[in-house]
């Protein structure tokens, strides 16, 4: 079928298909959808230089934004809906409210990035740097951030339950209120971090480093400690309901060692499970589950 000129259907093709092909089309997302439709082909901004963009409200679902340097962009409440930003550089850049659900920035450079209130929700930050980063409140349920680096990050509030964290450094992290809920810290560095209020709720933290770390009020019911080093740790009022915990597990001190031995069964192998709440024991001469 012809199409005249004149026609809007006409100016459409014509958008979409111009007579120079490397033409760039600025326009809003509701005529990008209907340019796309027609046959128009985005530019590629994969190893773009988008140095302190402003790209707010910007709708860049399943861009490529492969190995792009956005370092101090402006990207508050942008859409990366299964974007790639494999590589990408974003030091620094602004992500408030952002939405990167399914988003891939697997070794991504996010070194003081604003991610308040973002949604990462099953994004993948495989080995990403997110060293003082802030995630304020934000959302990283079943998020990938096995080995990533989040040295200092703000995570206060922050969803994570679910979350693969195997291998992460989280030295001084701010967890403080955090739902880490059924994460997997395997082997992750967390000294020095404060988990205040946190909800460690069936997180695996075998061989996780807490030493120094601030567990005060935090809850732990049902996690896993095998291996994992909470030397000088402060445990106050923590919750440590049917913990699995093993002779490899360092406790704060000798008397946590004393205390926790007294309140566990044996599970063979070397691995002890903390007694219920239930099944404390009133006649024994340490005090139930939450230790202080």
């Amino acid at each position: 079928m012809k199409t005249h000129p004149d026609t809007l259907l006409g100016r459409l093709a014509l958008a979409a298909r111009p007579s120079r092909p490397w033409l760039h089309v600025h326009a809003s997302s509701w005529w990008r959808r209907v340019l796309l439709a027609a046959g128009a082909q985005e530019a590629p901004l994969s190893g773009k230089l988008l140095t302190g963009a402003t790209l707010a409200r910007a709708d860049l679902a399943r861009a490529d934004l492969t190995g792009a340097d956005l370092t101090g962009a402006d990207l508050v409440r942008a859409t990366l809906f299964c974007a790639d930003l494999t590589g990408a550089t974003l030091i620094g850049a602004t992500l408030f409210r952002a939405t990167l659900i399914g988003a891939t920035l697997f070794r991504a450079d996010l070194t003081r990035a604003d991610l308040t209130r973002a949604d990462l929700t099953d994004a993948n930050l495989f080995r990403a740097d997110l060293t003082d980063a802030t995630l304020t409140d934000a959302t990283l349920f079943r998020a990938t951030l096995a080995r990533a680096d989040l040295t200092s990050a703000d995570l206060i509030g922050a969803t994570l339950t679910g979350t693969n964290l195997a291998g992460a450094t989280l030295y001084r992290a701010d967890l403080t209120d955090a739902d880490l809920a059924g994460a997997d810290l395997t082997d992750a560095t967390l000294a020095r971090a404060d988990l205040t209020d946190a909800d460690l709720t069936d997180a695996d933290l075998a061989g996780a480093d807490l030493t120094d770390a601030k567990l005060t009020d935090a809850t732990l019911a049902r996690a896993n400690l095998t291996d994992a080093d909470l030397a000088r740790a402060n445990l106050t009022d923590a919750t440590l309901v049917e913990v699995v915990w093993s002779e490899g597990t360092r406790w704060p001190n000798e008397q946590h060692t004393s205390l926790m031995r007294a309140r566990s069964d044996p599970l063979g192998g070397g691995q002890w499970r903390v007694r219920s709440a239930g099944n404390s024991g009133v006649d024994m001469e340490v005090p139930p589950v939450p230790v202080s």
